[in-house]
């Protein structure tokens, strides 16, 4: 074991060790000196010098050790050791408890679930589809370097992420039958709701916008199929039109604003909020530094930038919409451009075969974390400041003569 100091300068604390020893040489016993007078006429003599010495020397040597023990303190020790080699197997959810004891044998392997937190075997199985990729770098970073590690997974991981993880050991990596779970289900992607507020002058470009919702409305379920509905407002209808004048329901969260001039702001906060807007080209919208381009026409021209604004996300077009300033109007799938501006964005893949999935070597082994000793010291210097209270209350012994 290595002993190291996170803080050397605190050591010149030390020098507060002569605070005592110069108290205990300045502070003599109690004495009185009597006047005898028949000794009175006497000739004076010379007193013998007398030796320096200290008084009750018990408590400054636990004064002196209690200083020495702030000052170590202070320097914030550590201890280097030799860390724990004990074989540690892992298993995702979806394995059991049964294959990581078979795993296991008869050794002195501890066992885990490979889960936040990393409990053990005994404790409640995790739910399954744990992020297996992170679980493991974070494992990796935790254990000491050279500790065994083995990795008990399912034939079809379901917490992958888009790399293999790149560890700074070497796993044994295995592959084990688990008991089959529903695959992951792939939702269908929701029609979005849309609520347009416009100005008269921007009338004509409604035909458009309800053509739109006419395409959505066919892929909706029908009435009586299961179907939750958001609103009841939109039961027959996706994109609901509303004038300048309407006030922003509480839950509306996409909006298409077509009211030429600057944007108010009870807009502006609904989008902060976490509201999504479609503003047209003759909008006054606040400048975004990072706006990008989300729809381009053939020539790679943006037809729509955004960025985000607050906790959401504002959209302008660069052209009128009309036919002859946009075309794109006209095609079939302007629908599903302007579905993709609204919906959103599709969660990663997170499947992976187990066998392709194995980590990888190369990442630089991770320090070992050292073990404080701040607590201990914290009770040692507890113990010796009641010590050195008890004895300085105490009666007095040792008085210099």
């Amino acid at each position: 074991m290595n002993l190291a100091l996170l803080f050397p300068a605190g050591l010149a604390a030390l020098a507060a060790l002569l605070l005592p020893l110069l108290i205990h040489l300045a502070r003599r016993s109690e004495q009185r000196i009597t006047d005898f007078a028949a000794l009175r006429w006497l000739s004076t003599r010379s007193r013998p010098r007398r030796r320096r010495r200290f008084d009750e020397r018990l408590l400054l040597l636990v004064r002196l050790l209690l200083l020495a023990a702030l000052a170590v303190l202070l320097a914030r020790p550590v201890l280097y050791g030799q860390p724990d080699r004990t074989p540690w197997i892992v298993a995702a959810p979806e394995v059991g408890s049964a294959a990581l004891h078979n795993a296991a044998g008869s050794g002195n392997a501890r066992l885990h679930w490979l889960a936040p937190g990393f409990p053990g075997v005994d404790d409640t199985a995790p739910a399954p589809r744990q992020p297996v990729a992170s679980l493991l770098r974070e494992l990796d970073a935790v254990l000491p370097a050279g500790t065994p590690l083995t990795v008990l997974v399912p034939a079809l991981i379901d917490g992958a992420d888009a790399q293999r993880p790149r560890l700074s050991r070497r796993v044994d990596w295995r592959v084990v039958p688990s008991a089959a779970h529903p695959p992951a289900t792939i939702a269908a992607t929701a029609i979005p709701e849309l609520t347009v507020i416009h100005a008269p002058e921007h009338a004509p470009a409604l035909r458009y916008l309800r053509a739109a919702g006419a395409a959505w409305r066919a892929e909706m379920p029908a009435a009586g199929t299961g179907s939750n509905s958001a609103t009841t407002a939109t039961a027959t209808s996706p994109i609901v039109m509303a004038p300048a004048s309407q006030v922003l329901d509480a839950g509306t969260r996409n909006l298409v604003w077509l009211v030429p001039g600057a944007l108010p702001t009870r807009v502006r906060d609904w989008i902060d909020n976490g509201g999504r807007a479609l503003l047209a080209a003759d909008v006054d919208a606040p400048k975004l530094a990072k706006s990008a381009p989300l729809w381009r026409d053939g020539q790679g021209d943006a037809l729509v930038r955004g960025a985000p604004l607050g906790r959401g996300r504002i959209m302008q077009l660069t052209r009128a919409l009309s036919p002859d300033a946009m075309p794109q109007l006209l095609e079939a799938d302007f629908p599903d451009h302007l579905r993709a501006l609204f919906e959103d964005p599709a969660p990663a893949p997170a499947r992976a075969a187990a066998s392709a999935y194995a980590p990888t070597t190369g990442t630089p082994p991770w320090p070992e974390t050292p073990r404080p000793l701040a607590p201990w010291l914290i009770a040692l210097v507890a113990l010796l400041f009641a010590v050195e209270r008890w004895l300085a209350s105490g009666p007095r012994h040792g008085a210099a003569e």
